[in-house]
Protein backbone atom coordinates (compact mmCIF):
# COMPACT_ATOMS: atom_id res chain seq x y z
CA UNK A 1 0.00 0.00 0.00
CA UNK A 2 2.76 2.34 0.55
CA UNK A 3 4.70 1.60 -2.16
CA UNK A 4 1.70 2.23 -4.65
CA UNK A 5 1.20 5.12 -2.81
CA UNK A 6 5.04 6.80 -2.96
CA UNK A 7 4.58 5.91 -6.79
CA UNK A 8 1.18 7.74 -7.23
CA UNK A 9 2.88 10.92 -5.17
CA UNK A 10 5.99 10.52 -7.61
CA UNK A 11 4.48 10.36 -10.66
CA UNK A 12 1.99 13.03 -9.85
CA UNK A 13 5.45 15.32 -9.17
CA UNK A 14 6.78 14.26 -12.10
CA UNK A 15 3.73 15.20 -14.18
CA UNK A 16 3.32 18.76 -12.54
CA UNK A 17 7.03 19.69 -12.97
CA UNK A 18 6.63 18.32 -16.63
CA UNK A 19 3.35 18.81 -17.40
CA UNK A 20 1.75 21.77 -19.17
CA UNK A 21 3.64 24.02 -17.76
CA UNK A 22 6.50 24.15 -19.16
CA UNK A 23 4.40 24.23 -22.93
CA UNK A 24 6.58 25.89 -25.81
CA UNK A 25 3.71 28.73 -25.67
CA UNK A 26 6.08 29.78 -22.22
CA UNK A 27 9.16 30.13 -24.05
CA UNK A 28 10.69 33.22 -25.28
CA UNK A 29 12.11 34.01 -28.40
CA UNK A 30 15.64 35.03 -28.70
CA UNK A 31 15.74 38.70 -29.96
CA UNK A 32 18.98 37.99 -31.59
CA UNK A 33 21.70 35.56 -32.69
CA UNK A 34 25.04 34.54 -31.40
CA UNK A 35 26.35 35.56 -34.50
CA UNK A 36 24.63 39.22 -34.02
CA UNK A 37 25.85 39.40 -30.84
CA UNK A 38 29.36 39.09 -31.12
CA UNK A 39 28.89 41.86 -34.08
CA UNK A 40 27.49 43.97 -31.29
CA UNK A 41 30.50 43.14 -28.97
CA UNK A 42 33.62 43.62 -31.46
CA UNK A 43 31.40 46.76 -33.26
CA UNK A 44 31.28 48.47 -29.62
CA UNK A 45 34.89 47.26 -28.61
CA UNK A 46 36.31 48.60 -32.40
CA UNK A 47 34.62 52.00 -32.27
CA UNK A 48 35.96 52.58 -28.25
CA UNK A 49 39.73 52.01 -29.47
CA UNK A 50 39.92 49.16 -26.12
CA UNK A 51 42.71 46.90 -26.40
CA UNK A 52 41.44 43.44 -25.41
CA UNK A 53 41.81 42.74 -21.65
CA UNK A 54 43.86 41.68 -19.91
CA UNK A 55 46.77 42.97 -22.87
CA UNK A 56 50.39 43.21 -21.93
CA UNK A 57 50.54 46.76 -23.46
CA UNK A 58 48.13 48.20 -20.73
CA UNK A 59 50.08 47.18 -17.65
CA UNK A 60 53.57 48.91 -15.89
CA UNK A 61 55.82 46.36 -16.02
CA UNK A 62 56.84 45.72 -12.44
CA UNK A 63 59.44 43.53 -10.28
CA UNK A 64 57.12 41.19 -9.41
CA UNK A 65 55.39 41.09 -12.14
CA UNK A 66 58.77 40.00 -13.82
CA UNK A 67 59.67 37.82 -10.88
CA UNK A 68 56.20 35.81 -11.59
CA UNK A 69 56.94 35.05 -14.98
CA UNK A 70 60.67 34.09 -13.97
CA UNK A 71 59.45 32.14 -11.77
CA UNK A 72 56.87 30.04 -13.93
CA UNK A 73 59.97 29.96 -16.83
CA UNK A 74 62.46 28.79 -14.49
CA UNK A 75 59.82 25.75 -13.40
CA UNK A 76 59.18 24.87 -17.13
CA UNK A 77 62.59 25.13 -18.05
CA UNK A 78 64.48 22.45 -15.25
CA UNK A 79 61.50 20.43 -15.27
CA UNK A 80 61.98 20.50 -19.69
CA UNK A 81 65.98 20.50 -18.35
CA UNK A 82 65.37 17.08 -16.11
CA UNK A 83 62.94 15.20 -18.41
CA UNK A 84 65.16 15.70 -21.77
CA UNK A 85 68.61 14.36 -19.50
CA UNK A 86 66.43 11.62 -18.25
CA UNK A 87 65.17 10.40 -22.02
CA UNK A 88 68.83 11.24 -23.16
CA UNK A 89 69.86 8.74 -20.17
CA UNK A 90 67.31 5.76 -21.36
CA UNK A 91 68.33 6.51 -25.29
CA UNK A 92 71.85 7.25 -25.70
CA UNK A 93 74.15 4.35 -25.68
CA UNK A 94 76.95 4.92 -23.28
CA UNK A 95 77.13 5.62 -19.71
CA UNK A 96 77.04 8.97 -18.31
CA UNK A 97 81.26 8.68 -17.47
CA UNK A 98 81.62 8.47 -21.21
CA UNK A 99 79.73 11.81 -22.30
CA UNK A 100 82.00 13.06 -19.09
CA UNK A 101 84.68 12.10 -20.15
CA UNK A 102 83.74 13.43 -23.93
CA UNK A 103 82.95 17.06 -22.17
CA UNK A 104 86.57 17.13 -20.42
CA UNK A 105 88.38 16.22 -24.02
CA UNK A 106 87.46 19.05 -25.56
CA UNK A 107 89.31 21.43 -23.42
CA UNK A 108 86.89 24.00 -23.02
CA UNK A 109 88.42 27.14 -21.37
CA UNK A 110 87.78 27.76 -17.45
CA UNK A 111 85.60 30.46 -18.51
CA UNK A 112 83.15 28.76 -20.60
CA UNK A 113 82.71 26.10 -17.93
CA UNK A 114 82.12 28.39 -15.45
CA UNK A 115 79.43 29.93 -17.64
CA UNK A 116 78.03 26.67 -18.58
CA UNK A 117 77.96 25.85 -14.51
CA UNK A 118 76.66 29.64 -13.94
CA UNK A 119 73.87 28.92 -16.87
CA UNK A 120 72.50 25.39 -15.32
CA UNK A 121 72.37 26.57 -11.26
CA UNK A 122 70.98 29.94 -11.84
CA UNK A 123 67.23 28.70 -12.32
CA UNK A 124 67.65 25.86 -9.75
CA UNK A 125 68.69 29.12 -7.06
CA UNK A 126 65.96 31.55 -8.75
CA UNK A 127 63.66 29.05 -7.93
CA UNK A 128 64.74 27.50 -5.09
CA UNK A 129 64.74 31.30 -3.15
CA UNK A 130 61.94 32.57 -4.89
CA UNK A 131 59.91 29.53 -3.80
CA UNK A 132 60.86 30.67 -0.26
CA UNK A 133 59.72 33.75 -0.73
CA UNK A 134 56.09 32.38 -1.80
CA UNK A 135 56.10 29.95 1.10
CA UNK A 136 56.44 33.06 3.46
CA UNK A 137 53.30 34.66 1.48
CA UNK A 138 51.42 31.38 1.69
CA UNK A 139 51.97 32.03 5.89
CA UNK A 140 50.78 35.74 5.50
CA UNK A 141 53.65 37.52 5.67
CA UNK A 142 55.54 40.59 3.52
CA UNK A 143 52.44 41.12 1.49
CA UNK A 144 52.69 44.88 2.32
CA UNK A 145 54.20 46.73 -1.12
CA UNK A 146 57.52 47.80 0.16
CA UNK A 147 57.96 44.43 1.40
CA UNK A 148 57.10 42.99 -1.94
CA UNK A 149 59.57 44.76 -3.30
CA UNK A 150 61.99 44.68 -0.90
CA UNK A 151 61.62 40.61 -0.89
CA UNK A 152 61.76 40.88 -4.35
CA UNK A 153 65.48 42.32 -4.40
CA UNK A 154 66.54 39.90 -1.59
CA UNK A 155 65.72 37.15 -4.24
CA UNK A 156 67.49 38.67 -6.90
CA UNK A 157 70.71 39.51 -4.41
CA UNK A 158 70.21 35.90 -2.92
CA UNK A 159 70.19 34.13 -6.72
CA UNK A 160 72.81 35.88 -7.85
CA UNK A 161 75.37 34.86 -4.75
CA UNK A 162 74.66 31.64 -4.58
CA UNK A 163 74.54 30.75 -8.49
CA UNK A 164 78.40 32.24 -8.47
CA UNK A 165 79.36 30.16 -5.06
CA UNK A 166 77.81 27.22 -6.98
CA UNK A 167 79.43 27.61 -10.56
CA UNK A 168 82.51 28.30 -8.72
CA UNK A 169 82.85 24.80 -7.19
Amino acid sequence: MAASLLRHVGQRCLWTRLGPSLSVRHVVPMGTTAKEEMAQFWDKNTHSNRPMSPHITIYKWSLSMMMSIGHRGTGVAMSAGVSLFGLAALILPEQFPYYLAFVKSLSLGPALIYSAKFALVFPLTYHTWNGIRHLMWDMGKGFKIPQVYQSGVLVLVLTLLSSTGLAAM
